[in-house]
């Protein structure tokens, strides 16, 4: 990409930014900072067994903070590479498994799960999977993008080749850890819901969140999905969430 064009996309996307700036609070709040920053956190007690789904080489919980709380950490992962090259100590243990057919221990306090479910072909597998991974009383926390987002459509409208190129030209930071094929089974708050229920789980906490970037690089394509976003919600209420945390309670 040239610096012209470069630039003019770093000046879109601070100008969608300050756009953003404008909107009421909830319209402004990230979906993944909050799951890592405040969400998450809350749970975590010391001496926790965490499974971490999908984690790979980048673990949710660092060796720092596991030795801090004295938690016992699981990665599950389907790429065995991927954890192999996860930082030294943020694994106690491993398991190279499609999360969709792993058959857990039922010995968890938490799982968490972080955009990962929509590159998942079967989700109703992987919650029974993940409900498979915690003990009576345990709590999956689980955040991902929403397949009502409008970047969530074009992403299973689009070629692959194509998807990916639009990516990482626009978003170049994205390269290393985005362009993973999605299917976004049944990813919507609705049926999370009914999925938990069937795996023997209730919701505890939900959070909906109504922002994302990928439309930061073009202004009025920006203006033009914000105001898309604000009367989609007027309508359909949280099942017009971008992306959105469920905190999931085991009970049978």
């Amino acid at each position: 990409m040239s610096p012209i064009l470069r630039s003019f996309i770093r000046w879109n996307i601070r100008c969608s930014n300050a756009f953003d700036r404008l909107l009421p609070e909830d319209y402004r709040v990230d979906g993944n900072s909050d799951f890592r920053r405040g969400f998450v956190d809350r749970w975590l007690r010391p001496g926790v067994r965490i499974a971490d789904i999908g984690g790979g080489k980048n673990p949710f919980i660092n060796a720092g903070r596991k030795v801090e709380l004295g938690a016992y950490v699981t990665g599950i992962d389907i790429s065995a590479s991927e954890l192999a090259n996860a930082p030294v100590g943020a694994y106690d243990a491993t398991v190279c498994a499609d999360i969709g057919r792993y058959q857990g221990t039922a010995d968890a306090d938490l799982c968490i799960c972080q955009a990962v479910l929509e590159h998942v072909q079967d989700v109703e597998a992987a919650f029974h999977s993940i409900a498979g991974t915690l003990k009576v009383g345990g709590v999956a926390l689980i955040f991902v993008p929403s397949r009502n987002a409008v970047f969530a459509r074009l992403n299973l409208l689009l070629p692959e080749g194509l998807k990916r190129w639009l990516l990482h030209t626009i978003f170049p930071q994205s390269a290393s850890d985005q362009g993973f094929r999605s299917y976004y089974d049944r990813c919507t708050p609705r049926d999370f819901t009914r999925l938990a229920a069937a795996s023997g789980m209730v919701v505890e906490e939900a959070r909906h969140y109504y922002v994302s970037a990928y439309f930061t690089f073009l202004v009025p394509l920006h203006m033009v999905w914000r105001a898309w976003v604000v009367l989609f919600r007027r309508v359909a209420g949280t099942q017009a969430a971008e992306t959105f945390s469920m905190a999931l309670r085991k009970v049978t």
